[in-house]
């Protein structure tokens, strides 16, 4: 019920309905669909199949959700007793993207069942207010 891929640099181990963030893609707006083509590994709950280095034929379709950008980092060089001074910051873009679904020759996929959304107390019943 698994996939890995790789994207760029990094490897990613996804289902469907999965959201995760990758490397910017400018060209990519919001809603759009991208696909994955490099899937190195697939498992559907009862079989798996690995790739040499690729799965011929597997891909992981997903939908831009928004456009990102991370975590503030700030640079500062500083020579004692020269007068220098040097400040720098940089801020990556990102792209996040949700799984809509993964083809493998072979194999079927389903999202993951959703779990149960959790129920207020009636008000009958007593809260639970923790350490008694």
């Amino acid at each position: 019920m698994f996939a890995i891929f790789e994207e760029g640099s990094h490897q990613h181990q996804v289902q469907v309905g999965d959201t995760l963030t990758v490397d910017y893609r400018e060209s990519a707006s919001e809603g759009d669909n991208l696909t994955f083509d490099r899937v190195l590994l697939a498992n559907d709950g009862e079989k798996s199949s690995i790739g040499q280095p690729t799965i011929d034929g597997a891909s992981i379709e997903t939908e831009v959700v928004e456009h990102t950008k991370g975590k503030k980092l700030e640079v500062v060089k500083f020579r004692r007793r020269k007068n220098s001074r040097r400040h720098t910051g940089h801020r990556q873009k990102y792209t996040s993207v949700r799984v809509t679904g993964i083809t493998v020759p072979g194999m079927e996929f389903t999202a993951p069942p959703a779990e149960p959304a959790k129920t207020a107390p009636a008000a009958d019943e007593p809260a639970d207010e923790g350490d008694e």
